[in-house]
């Protein structure tokens, strides 16, 4: 949980962002996640009621600010849809809870922020074409099974093989191999993501960053460094924003052996956005 503080300090101490540039949130209100989210799995994490297994499916205990703190998290990855719609780029320093279901939590998720956002974006603007770009190195399986049956929606996961306890089809789901190297995994990438675009044309990218990638992540199982993260985050955020597509940036998950590697590729993906924006004005 430290990286979220620690990423957010490492952007303001290293001047990519000033404290006015970082905007704080409430909870998203309760109407809005249940537009994804069951009623009684609501009151489940509100009411601190799930059992052992549940938590443990979950991998987080039931505390008295878990809902709090996850609903504010839905809350910041909705606000920043918005405003990659107005600005044309918007990050949030946290999010990508992609595997949280309608009527459970896993992998660290509670609620799907991204679902709970796309969902609120048809309320208010409906017809719209999003499309969810997933390079987290573990499946959006929770996104993708809320999603599946929605034309409007199209959902990209590059994932390791049979890294995910669940499993739910996407619009475009790539398998990479376990530990995976840097060249062929970008090749990849940057080949099907091409491929998906070719085929969906979005009104508003959410991007599910990934730090978790990296060659010293507990969880990963990919082999990248953090020149093969740059070298992603530079290409995916300069073909959508050179082509006028606004991009919401979310963090995604990274276990990394030495803390500070995930809190840093994180700050990277957001200071790469930050130069890219200044480099092409929308």
């Amino acid at each position: 949980m430290e990286k979220f503080e620690v990423s957010k300090n490492m952007l303001i101490e290293s001047g990519v962002l000033k404290g006015e540039d970082v905007l704080e949130v409430r909870a998203a209100d309760a109407h809005v996640l249940r537009r994804v989210h069951d009623a009684d799995y609501l009151s489940k994490i509100y009411n601190g009621h799930l059992d052992l297994k549940e938590q443990i499916q979950l991998g987080l205990p039931v505390t008295p600010k878990l809902y709090s703190r996850s609903a504010t998290e839905v809350e910041a990855t909705r606000q920043a849809c918005y405003a990659a719609l107005q600005d044309g780029v918007a990050a949030v320093l946290a999010g990508g809870t992609h595997s949280a279901f309608k009527n459970h939590g896993e992998n660290y998720s509670v609620f799907n922020d991204i679902a709970v956002a796309i969902r609120d974006l048809q309320v208010q603007r409906p017809g719209i074409k999003i499309m969810v770009v997933d390079t987290d190195a573990h499946q959006g399986d929770g996104t993708n099974n809320i999603l599946h049956d929605d034309p409007n929606v199209f959902t990209y996961s590059i994932h390791v093989g049979r890294n995910s306890p669940s499993s739910s089809d996407g619009s475009m789901d790539v398998e990479t191999v376990r530990y995976v190297e840097g060249d062929m995994y970008l090749k990849q990438l940057f080949t099907t993501l091409a491929a998906a675009l070719d085929v969906f044309s979005p009104d508003l990218v959410l991007w599910v960053a990934g730090a978790d990638n990296h060659r010293n992540d507990r969880l990963g199982l990919m082999r990248l460094d953090l020149k093969d993260f740059i070298r992603r985050d530079e290409v995916i955020l300069r073909a959508f924003m050179r082509n006028n597509i606004p991009v919401a940036i979310l963090y995604g998950g990274g276990y990394n052996r030495q803390q500070e590697y995930t809190a840093k590729i994180h700050r990277n993906t957001v200071a790469t956005a930050v130069k890219i924006s200044k480099e092409i004005p929308r």
